[in-house]
């Protein structure tokens, strides 16, 4: 079936102008011309001037989203609660069931809209997974050709191999100028991400144009499927070693996956979402977003050489103070200007990165490290798991939500996100944990806890762990030296972690995290504390019936 019959079918499409599979520097150019920066309330085509701009002469394209949408929409994230799924979806704030009567009629009014508007629709066809094994046709339509561009700098182009591809294929849907009404429709406001799992269809309508809408509500679908395949799906970083060595870095957006797997030592696998099959490691994606704010570009250097790359996508990153946006060398850009949000992002092709494992794949992994942000200050910046403490660790997901990444998150805020992505885990946790356990089990992995966060006190007290200290732990434990046998370790006295006296090219006494606040009592407090939301978690949680045993 062709794309034409096909959304005609999905969503009564018949008056529209497709532009499909355009080459990345015609939608560059389509944005360009035609892309509106934001939609306002005033009315489904009312909007302000603001465009996509080229920065320099050959890009990068820099999209400044709706003001109120520069992080995912959490609370207008759903999935149609078909009587099939209800009882396996795991439903959550974060994920609300939708009322499946009321879908069909939604889709129809989507499409009657864009039909009377005349609209000019992009299409782009991609997969989801570098793997034949599993990935998944995903057809991108919207009316941006921004999103568009976005979704090709980010996803798998032309997997051969992949078999019934009409069949297994996901269309998303993108209208930023339709507005729901929440009373006629079913929706919380005016804009919603919407999941059908049986029609393998995705609405996004409304005011939510931020970029990273278009993969993470694909990457919410993967990790429905790709259990029900036997798979892992993860929520992670991946790279692999000159020896060989596999290693996934767990964490939520902001907490360093990014950052810490674009080791130029090291082949990089994927930055962000991962599946680990009986193969071993493959990437879901062809592309990286990183966020910006505050980048380092001395401990950072290959995501300060992409900025100047052509095809690539800055997002929310504000103009220079009396300079078009236009005459700005993307090096001169004030990347620690949080005028619009915390949440600047860069979108920016695999490629661009100086060393990728072929075909986005690897081997199975020889060590996981679980990275948290602990805005408290009081775990260890690293601490070794055995197998007890890593499903503790994974099921209860500890980090700091960090600004900018989830509407409304304005500054640092404690939280415990189920295998480090609670949001985008469509099934329930113990899917997931018994999974890792199996494949840990199977491949003899090892795995450390990472602590990304605060030292010396917590958040605006203390410091953020320097990177350059959290790269020579990282790269200590993907060496494996902090597993030898002639390790010497201290176990926390609060926590129950065993810390290592000693690592290469860190100062020792900063592994004990008690050491590096001035005011001990004032440590022991904090860190009863954070014992105690930990429990109190585990406990509301009920975690205990996944036969996950607490450490503390």
């Amino acid at each position: 079936m062709g794309y034409q019959e096909d959304l005609e079918q999905l969503f009564g499409l018949n008056s529209v102008t497709y532009k499909a599979n355009l080459s990345k520097d015609d939608l560059f150019d389509e944005a360009i011309a035609n892309d509106k920066g934001r939609v306002v309330e005033g009315g489904p085509d009312d909007a302000q001037k603001a465009r996509p701009t080229a920065l320099g002469k050959k890009g990068p394209l820099v999209f400044t989203t709706d003001p109120s949408c520069t992080g995912r929409p959490v609370q207008d994230t759903f999935g149609v609660a078909t009587p099939a799924l209800v009882d396996k979806i795991w439903w959550k704030n974060d994920f609300q069931q939708f009322d499946p009567a009321k879908f069909g009629p939604l889709l129809k009014r989507v499409g009657e809209h864009l039909n009377a508007k005349k609209a000019t629709l992009y299409i782009k066809d991609v997969y989801c997974g570098s793997d034949p094994e599993y990935a998944v046709p995903y057809r991108f339509v919207g009316e941006y050709a921004t999103h568009a561009m976005f979704v090709d700098n980010m996803f798998p182009k032309g997997i051969a191999g992949v078999s019934d591809e009409d069949q297994k294929r996901w269309t998303l849907l993108n209208v930023p100028s339709f507005h729901s009404d929440p009373e006629r429709d079913g929706t919380r406001s005016k804009r919603a991400v919407i999941m059908d799992f049986e029609n393998q269809v995705c609405l996004v309508i409304g005011r939510a144009d931020y970029c990273g809408v278009n993969k993470k509500t694909m990457f919410t679908v993967m990790n429905y499927l790709l259990p029900e395949l036997g798979h892992m799906s993860m929520h992670c970083s991946a790279n692999v070693g000159k020896r060989g060595d596999g290693a996934i870095l767990f964490g939520l957006s902001g907490t360093g996956k990014t950052t810490l797997s674009a080791d130029p030592d090291r082949l990089l696998i994927g930055d962000d979402e991962t599946a680990w099959t009986m193969n071993g490691l493959s990437n879901l994606e062809d592309g990286c977003y990183a966020k910006l704010i505050d980048l380092n570009k001395d401990a950072e250097p290959v995501i300060a050489a992409a900025l100047s790359m052509p095809g690539t996508l800055i997002e929310n990153v504000p103009n220079l103070p009396g300079k078009a946006m236009e005459d700005t060398d993307p090096q001169d850009l004030d990347l620690a200007d949080n005028s619009i949000t915390e949440n600047t992002r860069f979108s920016y092709p695999l490629t661009c990165n100086p060393g990728v494992a072929e075909g986005a794949m690897g081997p199975h992994p020889e060590t996981i490290v679980l990275l948290t942000a602990d805005a408290f200050g009081v775990l260890p910046p690293v601490s070794i798991l055995d197998t007890k403490e890593v499903m503790y660790h994974f099921v209860m997901g500890f980090t700091a939500k960090l600004a900018g990444t989830e509407v409304g998150v304005t500054e640092p805020k404690a939280a415990f996100s189920s295998c480090f992505g609670a949001p985008f885990m469509a099934q329930k946790p113990s899917v997931y944990a018994k999974k890792l356990a199996e494949k840990m089990a199977a491949n003899e992995t090892r795995c450390i806890l990472l602590n990304t966060g605060w030292g010396g006190g917590p958040y605006g007290v203390g410091s953020r762990i320097s990177i350059g200290d959290t790269r020579a732990l990282l790269n200590a434990a993907l060496a494996g030296d902090l597993h030898t046998a002639g390790m010497e370790y201290e176990t926390h006295p609060v926590f129950n972690l065993r810390m290592p006296k000693s690592c290469p090219g860190v100062e020792a006494s900063i592994l004990n995290p008690r050491n590096s606040w001035n005011d001990k009592d004032a440590y022991d407090k904090a860190a009863i504390q954070l014992r105690e939301l930990f429990q109190a978690t585990f406990d509301e949680k009920g975690f205990a019936e996944l036969g996950i045993e607490p450490i503390m």
